[in-house]
């Protein structure tokens, strides 16, 4: 039992709960659906992602044990050459599944592996840190929207879900000294920005099918000016007709607009008050504990920023299906700290 419980902290296994969101939402935000090759790319993400968690403590394993006595390599617990054994086996895993998946989503988990090797092995304690890992969240969110064959149409949300990340990492490069109220400040500041870009929706969701109605509308009309030719009333009835339709067609998406406005800014709120209340404490008291605990809330926070994005990309299924992972993620924080 305590060795599977040492593994689970060494792996951070609450935090699990924060990476299907990122394939998830950005499937639909490159226009598609989810497929059995965003199942696949959920699983690469899930393997890349706990070989990042592993290999991390293998390069800490020395400033763990005067910071962080009580971590699993430290302590003593998981051996160091296990961990980063597990490492790589499990960047293997998730750079298999992603072949599966197809060349497109491989063609991204390979700079996402070679991304999370990077922070840890040399990045991790440079500049450069937090700007590698925010890469590493929207090449995951990448590696969700290829699998649907479009992923560049996700690219202004996987920049979203990046600076959301680069907020969060750049409070935790503090979290065992504390003493500055700077980054949690700067993490506050975007995590504001973030909330009022998302709530307010990406351009063209619903212009999109607007736009296509109106296209099929003049195509109607045009073709019942072209068949009653000579006809005055003919011309009449068939144009009228034809508006009437384009009406009928997009008078049911208003009461959709509203439903997605608001499941889009339901999220939103969520996402500010989840990020935004621990970022708030360490702003006012930036102590090592209350660090900590703002770096815990910026993780559970991508949850809710990933079922945001689903919506702001028109897909309230996704969203919610997104949504429902954030009560497990804080039942199981409870019991293993996600930092």
């Amino acid at each position: 039992m305590s060795g599977s419980r040492a593994w689970a902290e060494l792996l951070r296994l609450p935090a699990l709960f924060t990476v299907p969101g990122d394939a998830l939402s950005g499937a639909v935000a490159a226009g598609g659906r989810p497929n059995p090759r965003t199942l696949l790319a959920i699983g690469s993400s899930l393997c890349l992602y706990e070989a990042g968690m592993a290999l991390n403590d293998w390069a800490d394993r020395a400033d763990d044990a005067v910071e962080r006595p009580h971590r699993p390599l430290p302590s003593g617990r998981i051996r160091p050459s296990s961990a980063f054994t597990a490492a790589c086996v499990l960047t293997a895993a998730g750079l298999g599944l992603a072949a599966r998946a197809g060349r497109p989503a491989l063609t991204v988990a390979a700079p996402l592996a070679a991304t999370v090797w990077a922070y840890d092995l040399a990045l991790k304690h440079t500049p450069a840190g937090p700007v590698a890992m925010a890469a590493a969240r929207g090449l995951d969110h990448l590696l969700g929207a290829a699998t649907t064959g479009r992923p560049q149409q996700a690219l202004p949300s996987a920049a979203l879900l990046g600076t959301h990340t680069l907020a969060v990492t750049t409070v935790s490069r503090r979290e065992t000294q504390g003493g500055t109220s700077l980054p949690p400040l700067a993490a506050l500041a975007a995590t504001a920005t973030l909330t009022g870009l998302v709530a307010r929706g990406a351009r063209g969701t619903r212009r999109a099918g607007s736009t296509r109605a109106g296209k099929r509308t003049a195509t109607a009309t045009g073709t019942g000016m072209g068949t009653a030719t000579g006809n005055g009333t003919g011309i009449a009835t068939r144009a009228g007709a034809a508006t009437a339709a384009g009406r009928r067609t997009l008078a049911p998406d208003r009461p959709g607009l509203t439903l997605d406005m608001a499941l889009r800014t339901a999220l939103a709120i969520a996402y500010a008050a989840t990020a935004g209340r621990r970022y708030t404490h360490a702003v006012l008291n930036p102590s090592p504990p209350l660090t900590q605990r703002a770096v815990g809330g910026g993780v559970r926070a991508t949850i809710p920023l990933q079922a945001a994005l689903a919506a702001r990309a028109g897909s309230a299924l996704t969203a919610v299906a997104i949504a429902a992972l954030a009560p497990l993620g804080r039942k199981y924080a409870k019991k293993v700290s996600v930092t």
